[in-house]
């Protein structure tokens, strides 16, 4: 006998039907590459892609920046994924918190009418942190990153295990707007620098990780991303390969040809309209005009591509990776993560912005919404400084670390930040003092008198040194961010990590290590305030009012180098050397009343009583000679 289906059970069918549409995008859909093309519910799509991290916008920026990519004409975000950001301590998950919330800001990009191009890793390079690896990953030692290696593996499986848990329901089929994944990233590249291990050794690792993705839960279409000469160590059977910075049409369809079964789609999955930039090295700049010659290029002909980057952001916190080339054994990256985008670090439409929306608007076959206008900007009087608290005292609330040699970071379980090393000498030594492994700057004082700075960017790594009888050598070491991209990936420990040489003999016995890895803002209310003096290591803090938010810029330019927290939020490093001289404080770390500051400067070479803002950044200034 057929029942009737009671009215309370059809009223909850249907309110699980609405949730589950809410919940899932409305409606499942199709992403395919068949025939040499993107099939969008099998119909041909040409992908205009624009690249913003999550990670480095605040979250309540987020659909900000997103509108902003949309009324440039874009139809899809890119985002990498980094598995550092995420899974800071062994154990330790965080996908919740502020703008850790990946799944928030793939839905926030469908709400805003995007795609989304997941690029998971687990290496991404992009000038951050390790290249996203997770610095504790090192304290195994059998453990060889990005290698076809059991434990790295293994540690591998369980990020993307805990990542697809996150984002798979958010895939296109189940009505999500993720419509392709990236199997690792760039190894073409590494391939290339590591020959010394065999061809087919990398190829397992590679297959492995695009195994690891699809055994989680990823449906693809994949891809992988590397230069068009590269292919051959970065593809994969059945993955369609993309050309990063490849600006000739025919050297692309020649390439993918060669590795996609004689056809395309093709695409540029990372087209540089700006560039990254390093501490103590001019910021690079690129014109408007032949970044928009090279989109018509790829519109005319119907390559798909991803503007890297469309919108930087920022490197807050201890975020930024590195570099390293012949002249220099390291190059940080600098706190602004700009790249002279077409959307700026606050989030501004710059001329290269115009440049391409007007092109996208002549090209593109859908609607493109009107420019969202910029978020308020203020200016502050100064922001006076009314009390200091020298690194000594910050020193004693910290239990040293005793042992025979100078420990790295890791040996002392901390990732990033600054380990103060000391020891007393019971007898007069002078001479030249040579630390070869610093990684990466030192102050060095003798009975807390600054004599002298090492650091790894200009391989200076000795000094003439005088140490009195019964006097103590103190040495600050600051990790300015793990290499990210290169063969010396993996050779990434932090701190002192070879003998402290005095005239050729190794310091050894009674070294003292005083972790400060600044996590969190210092509590200076702990500490009486004493005179700041200029050469000491020194804590400033402050409060100031605001009556309405706004971003601010912070004008560092009088400073030395440091670290800024604004309401506990660390905005990263600041170094007068430039190019940049401003920090960047979102509006949205604001409140309207009193607001908290803390400045960190480890060089201090002036007492300064308050710090000045500015109502534009400053990023392209070095420091005159």
């Amino acid at each position: 006998m057929i029942r009737p289906i009671p009215l309370y059970l059809l009223t909850l069918a249907l309110f699980v039907s609405l949730v589950s549409g809410i919940a899932f995008g409305q409606k499942t859909h199709t992403f395919a590459i068949a025939s040499g093309q993107f099939l969008y519910d099998g119909k041909p799509t040409q992908i205009h892609a624009g690249e913003m991290h999550y990670a480095r916008v605040p979250q309540p920026y987020w659909r900000h920046r997103l509108k902003m990519l949309k009324a440039m004409g874009l139809n899809t975000v890119a985002t990498y994924v980094f598995w550092n950001f995420h899974n800071p301590a062994p154990g330790v998950w965080d996908f919740k918190s502020d703008n850790h919330n990946l799944a928030e800001f793939v839905k926030t990009a469908q709400q805003e009418g995007l795609f989304v191009m997941l690029r998971p890793g687990p290496y991404a390079c992009a000038e951050w942190e390790f290249g996203g690896y997770p610095w504790w990953l090192q304290k195994n030692k059998d453990l060889v990153i990005r290698t076809n290696n059991k434990p790295f593996l293994d540690s591998c499986r369980v990020y993307i295990g805990k990542l697809a848990e996150q984002v798979k329901s958010l895939q296109v089929s189940q009505g999500g707007p993720i419509i392709m994944v990236q199997a690792e990233n760039e190894f073409g590249s590494y391939v290339a620098q590591r020959k010394d291990i065999p061809l087919e050794e990398h190829k397992q690792y590679n297959r492995a990780i695009r195994q690891m993705l699809t055994e989680a839960g990823f449906t693809g279409p994949f891809f992988t991303s590397d230069g068009s000469n590269l292919f051959e160590g970065g593809s994969l059977p059945g993955v369609l390969p993309t050309a990063n910075g490849e600006g000739s049409v025919d050297n692309l369809k020649k390439a993918v040809d060669a590795y996609h079964d004689g056809k395309g789609p093709y695409m540029v999955a990372e087209f540089y309209p700006g560039w990254l930039d390093h501490w103590a090295e001019p910021f690079t700049r690129i014109g408007p005009e032949s970044i928009a010659k090279q989109t018509e290029i790829y519109l005319k002909n119907g390559v798909s591509f991803n503007l890297y980057m469309a919108h930087g952001g920022t490197n807050f916190g201890f975020t930024a990776g590195a570099n390293y080339n012949d002249e220099h054994d390291i190059q940080p990256d600098i706190t602004s993560y700009d790249y002279d985008a077409p959307v700026s670090e606050a989030g501004w439409a710059t001329p290269k912005y115009t440049v391409i929306r007007e092109l996208l608007k002549k090209y593109a076959t859908y609607s493109i919404p009107e420019v969202p206008a910029n978020l308020p900007v203020i200016t502050l009087p100064p922001i006076a400084l009314t009390k200091t608290v020298d690194l000594t005292d910050i020193k004693k609330g910290v239990k040293p670390v005793t042992n025979d040699k100078p420990l790295s970071f890791e040996d002392l379980n901390q990732g990033h930040g600054y380990v103060l090393y000391s020891r007393r000498f019971t007898q007069p030594t002078q001479g030249t003092l040579k630390i070869e492994g610093l990684r990466d700057f030192v102050t060095v004082y003798v009975n807390g008198k600054k004599v002298g700075e090492l650091n790894r960017i200009e391989k200076q790594y000795e000094l003439p040194i005088d140490i009195p009888f019964n006097s103590t050598l103190e040495l600050l070491v600051e990790n300015m961010g793990r290499i990210n991209y290169g063969a010396n990936i993996n050779q990434n420990t932090k701190g002192i990590i070879s003998p402290v040489i005095i005239n050729d003999q190794e310091i050894t016995g009674d070294w003292q290590m005083s972790r400060l890895p600044f996590s969190e803002v210092p509590d200076l209310g702990k500490f009486t305030a004493k005179p700041a003096k200029a050469g000491r290591p020194t804590l400033y803090g402050g409060t100031f009012e605001v009556k309405q938010t706004g971003d601010v810029f912070l004008n560092m330019s009088d400073w030395g180098k440091g670290i800024v927290f604004v309401n506990g939020h660390n905005l990263g490093r600041f170094w007068n050397v430039g190019p940049q001289q401003t920090l960047y404080v979102p509006g949205c770390w604001l409140k309207p009343g009193q607001n908290t500051i803390l400045i960190f400067d480890q060089l201090n070479p002036t007492v300064l009583q308050a710090v000045k803002t500015v109502d534009a950044p400053i990023l392209d200034r070095l420091k005159e000679s």
